[in-house]
């Protein structure tokens, strides 16, 4: 990273000194507490959002823990601007306002943590399947640029997975689950606290037959940590996760297979996603009295055995520090915030590929040593010129480094470097305690992972392909709070994006098309989310997403529309009962289905889930819950791999579509489990 010449850091040195010198108001002397948790109790987050000015949402546990959440899906059904649909297993579409869109396979544009530590690896790139929705307290959703808090620079945003402490969740939890395609998921934790410290620790274990043929999964996982108070002002944490999983592939379908046998899997080549993986971190976060100071490392290792076209076998090793700062006090006379934080993240791929012999290792064919680095910056100020008025400015500097070295083919090695700002400029007004508007204004920035620099041409090696940065200017507009029986969360955003990465057919033979920088493309849109508590046993929640993406002026596809995410999604859940026993219908509904390609030639159909959930509670920290998902059956295509252009089978003599991009969504299932507290 370049130096920052002295004389404009002077401004900066000025506030935090003036921050360091004066005293905390009392407004914010709660939020700038050290937690003697380390990870931040629900309350801690709650006031974190309280304080963005943009969409931001808190999901307790409690609003998935009566369900079989075996994927994020599950865990943020409910997250106003979350766009989630089934593949298989934990292999879903994870997407906020459209990033990702042509991945048809992992996930991009997101940024997971754990504790506030990044899984995703050094490139950027992420998965889900280590992340298990049983041993989270809550998750934070930080949306587009109202990441900057956790160094998230992407188009998405961040989502933030929070485990229990000792502290937050004493004494014993056991929970056992399962039901339909011989589904079985057992839990057990633990957690103690004294004056010196605390312990948590969780065992789970998951396995299922799959509603798909060749779509079943074991994983047997271990999540704890350890904090240690070392003074009044002081705490540090120990985290350790470790993951066994095993995941076959049912594979995309052709849409006549989706609708007329949506059980059917693909067999061909064994191909399944195997992990092994730990993950090690520790924090150390000091009480400075008008505010804390938190600093650690991490270290990830994964083995990846992956037979799909070819087996992939690579192992990997990611390392990493972060510190921040958080400052409140008094700046000549208005209540005023500062946060600076940098987060480095390190990795070291080895990755071969080898032909795929029904599923095990034949002939190797690619040796690639990845390597990349990722160091994002980040300052926030926030200040109150006038009461319920916060005005908030900050930015975050980006930069990034890709080195591919193939040893079969080293004509084909590269590297690239990456540096960018993405600033961000916010208003939050609260008129009342319960009632805010903001409004915010902000730069995204996204480099390219090896999943895009290291393509794999037909019959070739894996190479470097020069894709660039993807950029995007975002200005979003809402408002969130609790009147009477009404409680929201609405977002407005437009995303004017340079350079998406999406796929191209720019030469004859390379199929699936290569993916390529776009030139201009808009995502925007409205994330809705509204909570009606009609009586004291009845209550109705609901989430809404509109997404209009598009092209703007592209010399290949003009103004189309952008494929695989629709237009309209709604999700209601209808709960009637009280804490102690009550039933909940769920409705998901997408009245028309996105488009298929870039062309625009393909439409899928829209279609309506009815699903249903119901709890009991048999005596104190004993529940009893019933989960049965789409009960009328209903075949429907759920998500989509994108394709530029729809290639139909010659409708005289073969009705049904070639191309397989599609997968169904979930088939009728009835799951049911206990779980229990003492």
């Amino acid at each position: 990273m370049r130096p920052i010449h002295a004389a404009r850091s002077l401004p900066l040195c000025a506030l935090v000194l003036a921050l360091s010198t004066t005293p905390a108001v009392a407004d914010d002397a709660e939020h700038s507490a050290i937690i003697v948790t380390a990870s931040p109790v629900i309350e801690a987050a709650a006031a974190r959002v309280q304080k963005t000015p943009g969409g931001v949402d808190l999901v307790s546990a409690d609003d998935f823990d009566d369900r079989l959440a075996v994927s994020l899906r599950d865990a943020l059904a409910f997250s106003p601007g979350v766009y989630t649909q089934p593949r298989f297993g934990q292999e879903v579409r994870l997407s906020i306002r459209g990033s990702g869109l042509s991945r048809g396979y992992h996930m991009r544009g997101l940024t997971l943590l754990q504790d506030g530590i990044p899984i995703n690896a050094a490139d950027d790139n992420g998965d889900f399947q280590e992340l298990d929705p049983q041993v989270f307290q809550h998750i934070e959703v930080y949306r587009g640029g109202n990441a900057l808090r956790y160094g998230g620079s992407t188009l998405g945003g961040a989502i933030n997975a929070v485990t229990p402490t000792g502290r937050s969740a004493p004494g014993t939890e056991v929970r056992i689950d399962g039901g339909s395609f011989d589904t079985l998921r057992g839990k057990i934790a633990y957690g103690y606290a004294d004056d010196h410290g605390d312990a948590w620790a969780a065992l789970t274990a998951d396995r299922s037959d799959s509603d798909r043929v060749h779509g079943d999964r074991k994983a047997l996982r271990f999540n704890g940590n350890v904090g240690l108070k070392l003074n009044d002002r002081m705490e540090t944490r120990f985290y350790a996760s470790v993951q066994t999983i095993r995941q076959k592939l049912a594979g995309a379908l052709n849409q006549a297979d989706v609708l007329g046998n949506p059980r059917k899997g693909n067999v061909v080549g064994d191909q399944a996603r195997d992990i092994d993986s730990i993950r090690l971190q520790n924090r150390t976060t000091i009480d400075l009295g008008q505010g804390s100071v938190a600093f650690g490392l991490f270290y990830n290792a994964k083995q990846l055995f992956h037979p799909i076209f070819q087996v992939i076998d690579q192992k990997s090793e990611d390392r990493g520090v972060f510190a921040s700062l958080d400052l409140s006090g008094d700046l000549g006379g208005m209540p005023v915030e500062l946060t600076l934080g940098s987060q480095a993240r390190f990795g070291d791929v080895q990755a071969r590929q080898f032909v795929n012999i029904g599923g095990r290792s034949g002939a190797i064919t690619a040796n690639v040593r990845q390597k990349a680095q990722t160091i994002n910056s980040y300052g926030e100020v926030r200040i109150a010129p006038l009461p319920g008025v916060w005005l908030i400015g900050g930015g975050l500097y980006s930069h990034g480094e890709r080195r591919i070295t193939n040893h079969f083919a080293p004509l084909r090695s590269g590297d690239a470097d990456f540096d960018a700002f993405a600033p961000k400029v916010g208003l939050l007004y609260q008129p009342s305690q319960n009632v805010q508007f903001y409004a915010n204004y902000s730069r995204s920035v996204e480099m390219p992972g090896f999943g895009e620099l290291s393509q794999t041409p037909t019959g070739g090696a894996p190479g470097f392909t020069p894709v660039g940065l993807q950029k995007a200017w975002t200005a979003e507009i809402g408002t969130r709070g609790r009147l009477g029986i009404a409680a929201w969360d609405i977002s407005l955003y437009r995303a004017d994006i340079s350079g998406e990465m999406l796929q191209y057919n720019v030469l004859p033979g390379i199929i699936p098309a290569a993916t390529f920088n776009a030139d201009r493309t808009r995502h925007q849109g409205l994330e809705a989310g509204l909570d009606l508590t009609l009586t004291p046993w009845a209550s109705l929640r609901q989430v809404y997403q509109y997404s209009d993406f598009r092209f703007r002026n592209d010399i290949q596809f003009i103004d189309n529309r952008l494929p695989v995410i629709p237009r309209h999604f709604y999700r209601a859940e209808l709960k009637l009962g009280t804490e102690r026993l009550s039933v909940s219908p769920v409705v998901e509904w997408l009245p028309q289905g996105a488009w298929v390609d870039y062309a625009n030639s393909k439409r899928v159909g829209g279609y309506a889930l009815l699903n249903l959930g119901a709890q009991a509670q048999v005596r104190d920290g004993v529940m009893l819950f019933l989960d049965a998902r789409n009960l009328t059956g209903k075949r429907a295509i759920g998500d989509i791999s994108a394709l530029v252009r729809y290639a139909p089978d010659n409708p005289a003599t073969t009705p049904n579509d070639s191309s397989v991009a599609f997968y169904p969504v979930e088939r009728r299932a009835i799951y049911a489990g206990v779980r229990a507290r003492f």
